[in-house]
């Protein structure tokens, strides 16, 4: 809640006094993995069925390795990086940050209304302008269990919605195969009766075929789905009302020139 309220009031300060585009912050982005916003996989027109007999689950419970939907960053960090965890970072790139793209556009056009125009001092100025507003966050962290084989994904929304967690991947490597010969077939498919053994007793039967967990017929909802060696859990509502605060309010914040007509 308190990035959101740091994030609103950002945009009352830059609707009501105008800012300098490019802020002079001596801070290097040389240590920060950022990346472009590509556009969340938000698939909200997926049929999704309930079982005979089923009702919804409360999905927004499951946990994946600790992590659930609609934990913030800073409480993920606590989990995985300020306390004991069977999951350490990645080596390269175990926090992502990013920019939404209607701001990032935003921010594009003024600092080259500030004639910048040098690409290493165009990004600099937009990155800036980014962490002082507020716009630039944790979009993802990645994690991994070595020894076993095993991955972490989380992924968030931006802080126009308090920066919470609104996807989970897991992934293992039971649908690996040592070889082609037939004992390493024999292997893989234990290993997947193992761990599918192991999800039910978590998770219980799937109530939406024999794959998901729905919290109901609605996609926009929490939900989970299995694959082989794999678990996500997805809100796919809530990254949607993420993305639309987005583009709302970079709409309305646009620092366009002082037309007079």
């Amino acid at each position: 809640m308190i990035k959101k309220i740091l994030f609103l009031l950002s945009l009352c300060v830059m609707a009501n006094m105008p800012m300098p585009a490019f802020c002079d912050d001596d801070m290097s982005f040389d240590d920060f993995s950022i990346m472009d916003d590509s556009g969340a996989d938000v698939d909200v027109n997926q049929q999704i069925t309930l079982n005979s007999g089923s009702t919804g689950v409360n999905v927004k419970q499951f946990d994946l390795a600790g992590a659930m939907l609609g934990m913030t960053y800073d409480e993920i960090n606590n989990l995985f990086f300020n306390s004991s965890s069977l999951y350490a970072p990645v080596k390269n790139n175990s926090v992502v940050y990013t920019i939404n793209k209607e701001w990032k556009y935003n921010l594009d056009y003024e600092c080259r209304q500030n004639n910048i125009f040098i690409p290493d001092q165009l990004e600099k100025c937009i990155y800036s302008m980014a962490r002082n507003r507020g716009l630039l966050y944790v979009s993802e962290i990645h994690l991994e269990r070595s020894f076993t084989g095993e991955t972490l994904d989380i992924y968030f929304t931006s802080n126009a919605t308090d920066n919470q967690v609104w996807k989970i991947v897991y992934k293992n490597d039971v649908d690996k195969m040592e070889g082609d010969a037939e004992k390493f077939e024999n292997q893989r498919e234990k290993k997947i009766l193992a761990f599918w053994s192991g999800v039910l007793d978590k998770f219980g039967e799937p109530n939406a075929g024999e794959d998901k967990w729905a919290s109901s017929e609605n996609a926009y909802e929490p939900m989970m789905q299995a694959y082989y060696g794999e678990l996500v859990l997805t809100d796919n509502g809530l990254m949607t009302t993420d993305s639309s605060e987005n583009v709302q309010s970079a709409r309305e914040n646009f620092q366009a020139k002082p037309y007079a007509f």
